[in-house]
């Protein structure tokens, strides 16, 4: 009898704890900046007048550009830190000329050794993928969904800040 009632505690308590388990441990949700992280939204470099065709560049000139001139940016800017499931993602963009030249995740998800291997292998990729489609209209990453996601979020808030296209 002892044998029997101890079986049945003993399942109905594996039980209780097989529905009680948790599969994720953070929500999903985009923050401005997370502690320790670069602020979003930061732009720096310079801006600069392109002269109309057949005029000869003024360095001195300050007006802004006017119609149909365009004007060139030289930026870096930071996007949004977005917090995923496996951690934070927030990556900086360069852009000169008008095009994407560089894209730096500033933050990645870590602290264990299978975020650490995601990040390793999912973000080149990414930087790849924004690079080559000069948006945040990439691809992402098989088996880095999560990762994936919060790069483009990130990638999208800094093209934004910095009224790219």
């Amino acid at each position: 009898m002892r044998r029997i009632t101890f079986a049945v505690v003993s399942t109905i308590a594996a039980i209780v704890l097989l529905f009680s388990y948790r599969t994720s441990r953070v929500p999903v949700e985009t923050t401005a900046a997370t502690a320790g992280g670069a602020q979003a939204g930061v732009v720096t470099g310079q801006q600069q007048a392109k002269p109309p065709a057949g005029a000869s560049p003024d360095p001195t000139a300050s007006a802004p550009p006017q119609g149909g001139q365009q004007a060139s940016k030289d930026v870096t800017v930071n996007g949004n830190a977005v917090q995923t499931e496996q951690g934070p993602v927030q990556v900086q963009v360069k852009i000169s000329g008008g095009k994407i030249v560089d894209v730096t995740a500033i933050q990645r998800p870590s602290g264990d050794q299978r975020h650490d291997e995601i990040s390793a292998f999912s973000i080149p990729k990414l930087r790849a993928q924004a690079l080559a489609a000069q948006s945040a209209q990439i691809d992402g990453v098989s088996g880095a969904t999560a990762t994936s996601g919060g790069y483009k979020q990130s990638l999208q808030s800094a093209l934004d800040a910095a009224n790219f296209r």
